[in-house]
């Protein structure tokens, strides 16, 4: 969790600071990163075993299994859930590609991954409990041997890898379930003020590269979201009922992507807090409004590394997957970007931010699945709403609901209630998803 108030620095330890954020959370990504996860962690034990698995065993954690339910596998020929992404992962997956495991699928390892899972043995799917939320343990066996990965808290992060009694990474005396990454003081410097400051005259040069790429590939899937019926075409409808309207197109910008990303896209996405969905929420609306105002592109790059940290910070008190839907993060980020491109002061800014969460904070996340396009637009809709409130210099006050004094503290107010207070509606909502609660 990022400290509320961080020390005094000068500003090239910020920037070197912020560019390592940027670079470490804009990461490629071949659909839902969920699925992708799961996929990732069976092509690496398929590595790790040298031969194609007889059987799979998958154990994940329940916000795993409630994010790929209900999203299409990309390059899967429109298969879902966690058996058709593990097992393809293990057939034709590059594990050397991370997040962008299934880019080389071809027709073959899908009629493959189909036949395997004609046979209701080949992977047994189970709930793993009292785990990080990010958590996937995938064991392959073939041939009397078996070799096991375990990936935790993050989507890339392999804690655990084992070959029969060898173990290759990790530690077999430490429970890998437990396992929790020494955080990154990098994002102990993340403030709104700091994150302002970086935006106006930072270095931004080491994280150019990132931003350059999120800014080209969120853009391409979002023209593929609004040129086909992709979802539930939430982006489409918008669209089409006001595309005139500035708002509405940065809302419907956003839309489009998720509406591909969810469906099975094979489009590639550049990811913020682990999650495409974020990753587009934080681009789109502000490269719609800087258009619209005329900025250039340099402003433009700047505006999106100012979404992208804000984004970082707020979801930094939630962390990884939780009941709290993380597009609420993003679009605060986005929000804050608009009202700097608007030339708005750094308490508008952050007024922006805490008119935000007052309003949605708390949207619940119910898994990954084509409504998710429609919560991006709830979220951007909402954070236009703040930007336009404090542009006019009007806002919520400290003391109404979870309001603080200050945007920091209405930041660390509406974590606690993500992380802590969110916790049992989480499980409520997984059991109902699984049909352990019947409604």
């Amino acid at each position: 969790m990022p400290a509320s108030h961080a020390a005094p620095f000068c500003t090239d330890v910020r920037d070197r600071a912020f560019c390592e954020v940027l670079n470490e959370e804009l990461v490629c990504a071949l659909g839902c990163t969920e699925p992708i996860a799961v996929a990732y962690a069976a092509a690496l034990a398929r590595a790790t075993l040298g031969a194609e698995p007889e059987s799979l065993e998958v154990g994940c954690s329940g916000n795993i299994i409630k994010n790929v339910k209900s999203v299409t596998v990309p390059n899967s020929g429109g298969m879902h859930g966690i058996e058709a992404a593990a097992t393809l992962g293990a057939v034709g997956g590059d594990a050397g590609s991370a997040l962008e495991v299934l880019e080389s699928v071809t027709e073959p390892d899908i009629e493959r991954t189909r036949a395997l899972l004609s046979d209701p043995a080949f992977c047994a799917v189970s709930l793993v409990e009292g785990v990080p939320n990010l958590y996937i343990k995938v064991r392959a066996h073939a041939a009397g041997h078996v070799a096991e990965v375990v990936i935790a808290e993050h989507h890339t992060d392999v804690v655990y890898r084992a070959l029969d009694d060898a173990v290759l990474e990790g530690a077999r005396e430490q429970d890998p379930a437990l396992h929790a990454d020494e955080p990154n003081p990098a994002y102990e410097l993340l403030t709104i003020d700091a994150i302002i400051g970086f935006a106006e005259d930072g270095d931004i040069e080491p994280a150019r590269a990132a931003l350059e790429r999120q800014i080209e590939l969120n853009d391409a899937i979002s023209r593929e979201g609004l040129a086909h019926a992709w979802g539930a075409e939430v982006g489409r409808t918008l669209m089409e009922s006001r595309e005139h309207d500035a708002p509405c197109r940065a809302r419907a910008r956003a839309a489009a992507g998720s509406d591909a990303r969810m469906s099975g896209c094979a489009l590639p996405v550049v990811i913020v807090c682990g999650s495409g969905n974020q990753g587009i929420t934080a681009c789109l609306p502000v490269m719609e409004y800087a258009e619209g105002l005329g900025a250039d592109h340099e402003r433009l790059v700047r505006a999106v590394a100012l979404s992208d940290l804000v984004a970082a910070h707020v979801k930094g008190y939630i962390g990884a997957l939780s009941a709290f839907c993380g597009v609420v993060c993003a679009a605060c980020g986005a929000g804050a970007a608009i009202t700097w491109l608007a030339g708005g002061t750094p308490e508008q800014v952050g007024a922006t931010i805490v008119n935000t969460l007052g309003n949605v904070g708390g949207i619940v996340c119910d898994g990954a699945k084509p409504s998710c396009a429609a919560k991006i637009s709830a979220a951007v809709d909402a954070a236009i709403l703040g930007h336009e409130m404090a542009m006019a210099g009007r806002g919520f006050r400290a003391g109404e609901g979870l309001i603080q004094e200050t945007v920091e503290k209405t930041i660390a107010s509406m974590g606690y209630v993500g992380r802590v207070g969110m916790k049992p509606t989480d499980v409520e909502i997984l059991n109902i998803m699984i049909g352990k609660t019947r409604v």
